[in-house]
């Protein structure tokens, strides 16, 4: 069916500190490699913030995917919204607290509740198949200029037609 929605995808990468004062980092996504735990927290969190931009740049948004955060009880935020717009491929990650970098396709609708996000990609609409031209269709309609409703409604376009040109006053001085 090509009108059919997949789910959105959603990729978790954590950072998890240890008792021996060092910290590791995890994907959702079992087929990455991460790093060995380190002492080093300070690049340990570079490598997770750089490893979920790879995702998002590897991932896209996908214009006929359904929202992860509907299919997550709205997980992401507080407000129970109904799903609509577009999908977009977003960044949630809370800065006080740093440990967790979640990356969701998410509808419009959603990311505008969703707190702490950056919108990494906007999915474009998928083009429709231009349909053949019938035998029965008129010459194709010219643009009507200013958004106009019906061309005996729009101005004469013609160039001819221009505001008058109004002479340069001097500054009146005050007395």
């Amino acid at each position: 069916m090509p009108g059919a929605r997949v789910p959105g995808r959603t990729w978790t990468v954590r950072l998890t500190g240890h008792a021996d004062h060092t910290v590791s980092v995890t994907c959702s996504t079992a087929a990455c490699r991460m790093p060995h735990r380190s002492k080093d927290a300070a690049s340990m969190r570079r490598f997770a913030a750089e490893h979920i931009k790879a995702h998002g740049r590897l991932a896209g948004a996908r214009p006929h995917a359904a929202c992860s955060c509907g299919s997550a009880q709205c997980a992401l935020h507080e407000a129970r919204v109904h799903c609509s717009g577009s999908s977009l491929l977003v960044l949630v990650h809370n800065p006080a607290v740093g440990q967790v970098w979640t990356l969701a396709e998410v509808c419009q609708t959603c990311a505008r509740n969703i707190p702490h996000i950056t919108i990494l990609a906007t999915a474009k609409p998928a083009v429709p198949a231009p349909a053949a031209p019938s035998a029965e269709q008129s010459a194709p309609r010219t643009a009507v200029p200013g958004g106009f409703s019906s061309p005996e409604a729009a101005p004469d376009p013609s160039p001819g037609r221009r505001r008058p040109h109004r002479p340069h006053r001097p500054n009146r001085s005050r007395g």
